[in-house]
C-alpha cells in the first residue's frame, strides 16, 4: 500500500485544536500530568514484577512451641549416645489436632529420626540456628505477611497515582469538551484562525504600518507641524471616516497626513475579498451570540477551583501516608499451629523504590498545585469579562474597534496568553472602518468609470443624472464624472465624500435616500460652496447628516422622514441660520406644529412645502413671520378651514391646500388683501359650494377646484378678469353657466367627470382657449361653434354620449390627432378631408420634429 506525499505531509500539520486557548500554566499542567502518568505506569510495572516481602520467624518465640528446641534435641541425643540408648524425642503438641493415622505416621517418622539422631551425634554438624521451616512454608508465610503486615498504601500507591493523574487530566480539559461550550469554542477557534490567515488582515495591518512609518518620518524631519499636501487619489484610498467628519457645533479637524500605500497592496483578489466579507459577517454573528453569556468563563473558574481543591487533598493525604512506607515490618500471621512461630520479621523489597517514587510524585503534585494557584490568581486578579482593544487602537488606524465583554472577552484574554498578535489581527474584523475599507476596495473594482458612465441619463430638466441604488458604498469613480449635474444615492449604508468630490464642478443637486453620509473637510468646503439642491430621505431625524445645516450656498432643501412632535426638539436644536441662501424648504413628514426654527429662514425663504402624511397640523402661527413667502403648499394636513395665518402673507403668489378636509371656504374673501395671489389650489377636498366673494380676488389667474363636491358654479367666478386656468373636474356640476364666456383670457378649462349635458355657446367665445377637457360627462352634441377655438390644441371628449363630431373641428388648425381624445368610431364620422388634414399635419409635424 502506497501513500502520496500530500497525505504524509498532512500528518505533519496536525496540531491541537485548542492550543491557542491554552495559557502556559495549562500547558505546564498537561506536561506534569503526562510525567505523573508515566510515573504511575512505571510504579505499576515494578510492583507487578518485583513487589514481595521476605519473612523470618522471631527465635525467642520458638520456646513457646510444643516441640523441643534444637539445643534440647542435641543434648538428649548426646545423653543417649553416652548410655547407648536410642534417642527418643517427644512428639510436638502440634499433633493433638491431627487425625490418628497422621499421628501414627509422625511417631514412626520420629522414631526413625531418633535412630538417625544417634548416628548424627557421633558425626560433626554445622553450627547455626535451625528454624524447622522448609522452603514452601516460607513462601506461604511471605504471601500471608504481604497482605497482613504491608500497609495498603504501599500496595495500591501506583493505582492511586494513576487514578489521580487521570482525574486531573480530565478536569484540565473539561471546559473544552463540555457540550454547552465546546461548539462555541470550536467556532471561535475556527473564526480566529481564518482571521489570522486572511490576506485582508495582512493588508489592513500593512497599511497601518505604512501610516505609522510615514508619521515617524515626518516627526524626524520636523514636518509634522504642517499638514502634508496629499493628492486626491491618496486621500480617497486612505482617509478614514472619522478623520474629518464635520458635525454641527464642532470645529473641523485638520486632515491627518496619510502615507502612500504601495499599489501592490491596494489590490485584493476577488475571492479573498469575498472570504473577508464572509468573515466579517461570521464575527458579527458570533459576537452577538457570545457576548450575552458568561458560561464559559464560569466553567473555567469552576474547573480551576476544583483542580486546586484536588491538589490540596492529594498533597495532604499523600504526605500523611509517606511515613508509612517502611523497609522492615513485623508480621503476626496467626499460623502458629502450623509453623510453631507466632511472630515473623519481614522486609519489603520495593519500599525504597516506592518511597522515592512517592517523593517524586509529591514534588510533581506540588508543582501542579503552584500552577493551579497561579491560575486562580490570574483569574481573580483582573476583570476577565471585559476586554479592551485600547492598545490596538493606539497602534493602528482602526480607532473604532469596540470593547467586548463576557465570554467573548474571556476567550480573547486566553488567546493573549498564547500570542497577542491573534487578538490584534482579530480586532481588524471587529472594526467598522476595516469593513468599510474592504467594501470600498471591492466596490471600486466592480464599479469602474466606464460602467458608471453608461448609467448616466438625461432627466426631464435635461440634466445629466446618475442614480445608484443599494450599493455597499460610494464608488470612487463617481468623483471622476466631472460633468455630472444630479447625483441620486438610495439605500447605500455608507456614503463618504472624499476630497475628490471637488472635481465634480457641475454637481448642483444631490439626493440622499436612507444614506448616512460623511464628508471630509476638503469635500465639505466644495459642497458648501457649490451645492444648490439637496434631498434627504430618512427614517428618524437623527439620521440627517449634521453638515447639511452648514451648506450656506444651498437654494433648495427637501427633508423627507419622521419629524413627529417628540422629535421636534431635535429639529429646533439644529440651527438653520447658516442656510443664508435657502429659498425652498420642503418637509414631507408628520408634524403637529410648524418647527420654530423655520422662522430663522423667514427673511430669505420664498417657498415652503409641508406634506404631512395625514397628521393634523394644529399650530401655524409661525407662518405670519414669513412675509416674504411666495409659494406655500400644505398637503394632507387635515385642515378643515383655510388657516388665518395665511392671510398675513402679503407676498404670496401661489397657495396649494391639496388633500385636506376643507368643507367651506367662506374665508376666501380675505384673499383680496393678497394682491399678488395668482394661483389658488383647493383640489382634493370636500368643498360643497364656492362663495360669491371669490369675485373679490381679482388677482387670480389659476384656480384648481377639482375632486371636490361642487354641484354648481357661481356667476361671480367668471368675473375674474385674469383667470387663465380653471379646473373644476371630478365634481357633480350639471350646468356650466353662460357667463363663462366672460373669461376672455381663459386658456385652460377642465370640467371633465361631471354631469354636463350641454356646453353653452358663449364658451366658444373664449378664443384664447388652448385646452378643453369635457370628457366623462353626459354631452350629446358638440356645438359647431367649436371651430371658433382656433388656438385649441387639446380636446378631450371621451366618455360622453356623442353621435358624431362636427366638421368645424377642421378649423382648429393647432389640433392634432394625438391631442384629440375621443373614441375611434367618432373620429371616423369626421369628413375625410378633415381627418386627412389632422393626420397629415400630425405626420408633417412628426417628420419635421425628426
Amino acid at each position: 500500500m502506497m501513500f502520496t506525499l500530500t497525505e504524509v505531509a498532512s500528518l505533519n500539520d496536525i496540531q491541537p485544536t485548542y492550543r491557542i486557548l491554552k495559557p502556559w500554566w495549562d500547558v505546564f499542567m498537561d506536561y506534569l500530568g503526562l510525567v505523573m502518568l508515566m510515573l504511575a505506569i512505571f510504579a505499576m510495572t515494578m510492583q507487578i514484577t518485583k513487589d514481595q516481602v521476605a519473612c523470618l520467624p522471631y527465635l525467642e518465640d520458638a520456646e513457646e512451641a510444643s516441640g523441643p528446641s534444637p539445643t534440647q534435641s542435641a543434648q538428649e541425643a548426646a545423653a543417649s549416645a553416652a548410655t547407648g540408648a536410642p534417642v527418643v524425642t517427644s512428639i510436638p503438641l502440634v499433633t493433638k489436632d491431627l487425625p490418628d493415622r497422621a499421628v501414627h505416621e509422625i511417631h514412626v517418622t520420629h522414631q526413625h529420626t531418633a535412630v538417625e539422631g544417634n548416628k548424627y551425634i557421633n558425626q560433626p554438624h554445622p553450627t547455626g540456628v535451625k528454624t524447622n521451616l522448609d522452603y514452601q512454608q516460607y513462601i506461604f508465610i511471605n504471601q500471608i505477611c504481604y497482605h497482613v503486615a504491608l500497609p495498603w498504601y504501599s500496595k495500591y500507591f501506583p493505582y492511586l497515582t494513576l487514578i489521580h493523574t487521570i482525574v486531573l487530566m480530565v478536569s484540565s480539559n473539561f471546559w473544552f469538551k463540555y457540550p454547552k461550550t465546546s461548539s462555541k469554542i470550536e467556532h471561535f477557534v475556527s473564526i480566529l484562525g481564518r482571521c489570522f490567515e486572511s490576506p485582508w488582515t495582512t493588508k489592513a495591518l500593512s497599511e497601518t504600518a505604512c501610516e505609522d512609518s510615514e508619521e515617524n518620518k515626518q516627526r524626524l524631519t520636523g514636518t509634522s507641524s504642517a499638514p502634508k499636501q496629499v493628492s486626491s487619489e491618496e486621500k480617497e484610498e486612505n482617509t478614514t471616516p472619522n478623520s474629518s467628519t464635520p458635525m454641527l457645533g464642532v470645529k473641523f479637524s485638520a486632515d491627518k497626513p496619510i502615507a502612500e500605500v504601495p499599489s501592490s497592496m491596494t489590490i485584493l483578489d476577488k475571492k479573498d475579498g469575498e472570504q473577508a466579507k464572509a468573515l466579517f459577517e461570521k464575527v458579527r454573528k458570533f459576537r452577538a451570540h457570545v457576548e450575552d453569556s458568561d458560561f464559559i468563563y464560569k466553567l473555567y473558574v469552576a474547573q480551576t477551583v476544583v483542580k486546586t481543591v484536588k491538589f490540596i487533598l492529594i498533597l495532604s493525604y499523600t504526605s500523611t501516608f509517606l511515613v508509612e512506607i517502611h523497609f522492615k515490618h513485623e508480621c503476626l500471621p496467626g499460623i502458629k499451629h502450623l509453623t510453631g512461630y507466632r511472630k515473623f520479621f519481614c522486609t519489603h523489597n520495593m519500599a525504597f523504590m516506592l518511597n522515592k517514587l512517592l517523593i517524586s510524585y509529591m514534588a510533581l503534585i506540588l508543582l501542579y498545585g503552584m500552577a493551579c494557584l497561579y491560575s486562580l490568581f490570574w483569574v481573580f486578579r483582573r476583570p476577565l469579562k471585559e476586554y479592551s482593544f485600547e492598545k490596538v487602537r493606539e497602534e493602528s488606524s482602526f480607532s473604532d474597534i469596540p470593547d467586548v465583554k463576557n465570554d467573548f472577552a474571556f476567550l480573547l484574554h486566553m488567546v493573549d496568553q498564547y500570542d497577542q498578535l491573534y487578538s490584534k489581527r482579530f480586532g481588524v474584523f471587529l472594526s467598522e472602518v476595516s469593513e468599510n475599507k474592504l467594501r470600498e476596495i471591492s466596490l471600486n473594482h466592480e464599479w469602474t468609470f466606464e460602467k458608471l458612465r453608461q448609467l448616466v441619463t438625461r432627466n426631464a430638466q435635461d440634466q445629466q443624472e446618475l442614480h445608484l441604488f443599494m450599493l455597499s458604498g460610494l464608488p470612487n469613480a463617481v468623483f471622476d464624472l466631472t460633468d455630472l449635474e444630479v447625483l441620486k444615492l438610495e439605500l447605500i449604508p455608507e456614503v463618504r465624500f472624499s476630497a475628490k468630490v471637488s472635481q465634480m464642478t457641475s454637481l448642483q443637486e444631490l439626493h440622499l435616500c436612507h444614506c448616512p453620509a460623511k464628508v471630509e473637510q476638503t469635500g465639505f468646503a466644495f459642497l458648501r460652496d457649490h451645492l444648490r439642491c439637496l434631498h434627504v430621505k430618512f427614517t428618524d431625524v437623527a439620521e440627517i447628516p449634521p453638515w447639511v445645516y452648514l451648506l450656506r450656498s444651498l437654494r433648495e432643501l427637501n427633508l423627507i422622514g419622521n419629524l413627529s412632535s417628540e422629535n421636534n426638539k431635535m429639529i429646533g436644536l439644529e440651527s438653520m441660520r447658516d442656510l443664508r441662501h435657502l429659498k425652498t424648504l420642503c418637509l414631507k413628514s408628520n408634524l403637529t406644529k410648524m418647527p420654530t426654527n423655520i422662522t430663522e429662514l423667514s427673511p430669505h425663504l420664498i417657498k415652503l412645502v409641508v406634506h404631512n402624511d395625514g397628521t393634523k397640523l394644529l399650530v401655524l402661527n409661525s407662518l405670519k413671520k414669513m412675509t416674504n413667502l411666495i409659494e406655500l403648499e400644505l398637503h394632507t394636513c387635515e385642515l378643515e378651514r383655510i388657516p388665518h395665518a395665511i392671510f398675513s402673507l402679503t407676498n404670496l403668489q401661489e397657495l396649494d391646500l391639496k388633500s385636506n378636509n376643507i368643507r367651506t371656504i367662506e374665508e376666501i374673501i380675505s384673499f383680496q388683501h393678497l394682491k399678488r395671489l395668482a394661483c389658488l389650489k383647493l383640489w382634493h377636498n370636500k368643498i360643497i359650494t364656492i362663495p360669491s366673494s371669490i369675485g373679490q380676488v381679482k388677482s387670480l389667474e389659476s384656480l384648481h377646484l377639482s375632486h371636490n363636491k361642487l354641484e354648481s358654479l357661481p356667476p361671480a367666478l367668471f368675473t375674474l378678469p385674469k383667470l387663465r386656468h380653471l379646473d373644476v373636474g371630478h365634481n357633480s356640476i350639471t350646468v356650466l353657466p353662460p357667463d363663462v364666456g366672460l373669461l376672455h383670457n381663459l386658456q385652460y378649462l377642465a370640467i371633465n367627470s361631471n354631469k354636463l349635458e350641454v356646453l353653452p355657446k358663449p364658451l366658444f367665445r373664449c378664443n384664447k382657449l388652448k385646452m378643453l377637457y369635457v370628457g366623462h360627462n353626459a354631452l350629446t352634441v358638440l356645438p359647431e361653434a367649436v371651430g371658433q377655438l382656433v388656438q385649441l390644441s387639446q380636446l378631450e371628449l371621451r366618455g360622453n354620449c356623442l353621435d358624431r363630431l362636427p366638421a368645424q373641428l377642421g378649423n382648429c388648425r393647432l389640433l392634432r390627432k394625438n391631442g384629440l381624445v375621443v373614441e375611434d368610431h367618432l373620429f371616423d364620422t369626421l369628413p375625410v378631408e378633415v381627418k386627412e388634414s389632422i393626420s397629415q399635419e400630425t405626420t408633417v409635424s412628426f417628420t419635421s420634429g425628426l
